[in-house]
């Protein structure tokens, strides 16, 4: 059944402005024996975040609670409900706001921006009713979100990690409070609490807590396993031009047909193997995802966004941390830089703030580091000498999509490749180091380096190809060899071989002697890519890049 969450949307949107939806809108889309289920269900998503409304009745949503932190040197926006036409007031820090509640009894005001404190003060809500808020600090606020590697509890990953291991010890910590969806309101920091939390989120959390001085509150709305076509909703989809260029390109080759065929196929076999691992007492493998056509998504769209991130719309926050890819998108023909810059703007507009927007790249490790002693970094991969053969040209299209979406304004990428790798990687606390080193230089504006080199232009000189980077930081630098390898090199056959290299200023000049008429370069092109060995001095490695825009893999776009 196709989803209908862009219709509850497009009323959400009627209500908010206070207006009834068109009659012909509402004739096209539902009928009279469908109403009571659309009903529960949009009351679920507009008023989930305020809990059961009772007419008259002063409500707050959950995630205003006692121990909450507000964000620092930011507009609060703060709502709720009320009896239609009450006065509302807020009072915070010296300020009184007041609001009146419109018609359906829906309020909403904002405080002026607050400086950081970690005085425990009250928030108090005045209607017909008071409703007091207790121990409100005033700091930087981040929301956590993506699939099963922000979701991941510090209790299942700390075994491996010594730096969760230190992190969990100085628990309690009084000034960082968190939140999660489901949960009871914002908790204090204990050890208890702390370790039923997102383990990379809170690692991050207590990093910038330290390097801050400041309170911090970590909310977090994260699913297992999940596409990010889940997470954003199917208006916000729909009405991305990227998005929707891509679904028309893609297609134009796409074969719906063939694709039904061989699923229909598989599930004969897959249906023969789980009924004789049922009678073995043998495990079921998971049952073949049916294809769809360009443009649909396996799931229902927007899903988890109105479960676990619609419920914080619009409380204010520093940014986003995000922590999805492997995933992938979950829509036919569109890939993870087009569906994740539209989630990306999607998010921005419903909070109407532009938020810093931090992603942990996918795929996870795969490189080597600069320093493999180093605990950020001590699970990288050893490095190695070049393979034999050169990669095949669809190795490094899932790498090279995922570093493209820090393109989308106000985004960055914190790097994993010289993290270590695996689903699921086992150094939290690494990944923890390297968000809060982009956070800085990114976000708080320290004068900190927090990327590795990146491809900026080309050019061709003879037999020469000039590759400029940013993110130089205090120099380019060979690591773990005398010379730079990982550089391939192409004439107009787009036959790839390895390629000498050599840094000069900024730039990286390749050749070989067997193109003597280059047309492309590539830098380590692989998921895995333990030989590829040039980094900043600053110690971040250089990103996986292209100079050509050959088609390398017709299939590489589907999800």
């Amino acid at each position: 059944m196709k989803s209908n969450i862009p219709f509850f949307h497009r009323i959400a949107v009627y209500a908010r402005r206070g207006d009834a939806m068109p009659e012909n809108i509402l004739s096209k889309q539902i009928n009279h024996f469908l109403m009571k289920r659309i009903l529960t269900r949009l009351t679920a998503l507009l008023f989930g975040s305020l809990g059961a409304l009772q007419a008259g009745e002063l409500k707050l949503p959950p995630v205003f609670s006692d121990h909450m932190v507000l964000q620092q040197d930011l507009s609060i926006p703060v709502w709720g409900s009320a009896s239609p036409g009450d006065v509302v007031s807020v009072e915070f820090a010296g300020q009184t706001k007041t609001a009146r509640a419109d018609a359906t009894g829906r309020w909403m005001l904002r405080l002026d921006k607050l400086s950081a404190s970690g005085e425990a003060r009250a928030l108090v809500v005045r209607a017909k009713e008071t409703l007091t808020i207790v121990d409100v600090l005033v700091g930087e606020v981040w929301l956590g979100s993506g699939q099963s590697n922000m979701a991941g509890p510090m209790r299942t990953f700390r075994g491996n990690d010594e730096g969760l291991q230190k992190t969990l010890a100085a628990a309690p910590y009084p000034r960082i409070r968190l939140i999660k969806q489901g949960g009871a309101g914002w908790q204090l920091a204990t050890a208890e609490n702390v370790d039923t939390f997102s383990a990379i989120l809170f690692a991050f959390g207590s990093r910038l807590h330290a390097e801050l001085g400041v309170p911090v509150g970590l909310m977090t709305g994260a699913v297992g396993g999940t596409p990010s076509g889940y997470w954003l909703t199917e208006e916000m989809y729909r009405s991305d031009a990227a998005c929707m260029a891509q679904v028309k390109e893609f297609a134009k080759t796409y074969d719906f047909a063939s694709a039904m065929n061989g699923y229909e196929r598989y599930m004969i076999a897959w249906k023969a193997n789980a009924e004789k691992a049922k009678q073995s007492g043998g495990k079921v493998g998971r049952e073949p995802t049916k294809p769809q056509q360009p443009g649909e998504c396996v799931g229902e769209f927007g899903h988890l966004y109105a479960a676990h991130v619609l419920p914080y719309v619009p409380y204010a926050i520093r940014g986003v941390l995000w922590d999805q890819g492997e995933g992938g998108t979950g829509i036919t023909g569109v890939d993870q830089f087009r569906v994740m810059g539209a989630l990306i703007k999607g998010w921005r507009k419903a909070w109407g703030q532009d938020f810093p927007f931090l992603y942990m790249q996918k795929p996870s490790g795969g490189g080597t580091a600069w320093d493999l002693a180093n605990p950020t970094t001590k699970n990288a991969s050893p490095f190695t000498a070049l393979p034999a053969k050169v990669p095949a040209d669809k190795e490094g299209i899932a790498r090279e999509v995922h570093i493209k979406i820090q393109q989308q304004p106000n985004t960055a990428m914190v790097t994993s490749t010289d993290l270590g790798g695996m689903t699921h990687p086992v150094n939290k606390s690494g990944y923890a180091d390297r968000a809060l080193l982009v956070a800085k230089g990114f976000v708080y504006g320290q004068k900190v380096e927090f990327s590795g080199p990146l491809y900026a232009s080309h050019e061709i000189v003879g037999d020469k190809v000039r590759i400029k980077f940013t993110h130089v930081g205090k120099g380019l630098a060979a690591r773990h060899a005398d010379k730079l390898q990982g550089f391939l090199i192409a004439g107009e056959d787009k036959k790839f071989v390895w390629a000498d290299a050599a840094i000069d200023g900024d730039c990286v000049v390749v050749s070989s002697a067997a193109i003597p008429k280059p047309a492309g370069v590539r830098y380590a092109w692989s998921s895995n890519a333990p030989w590829a060995n040039l980094f900043n001095q600053d110690g971040l490695p250089a990103q996986t890049f292209r100079t050509d825009d050959w088609d390398t893999s017709p299939r590489a776009a589907r999800r």
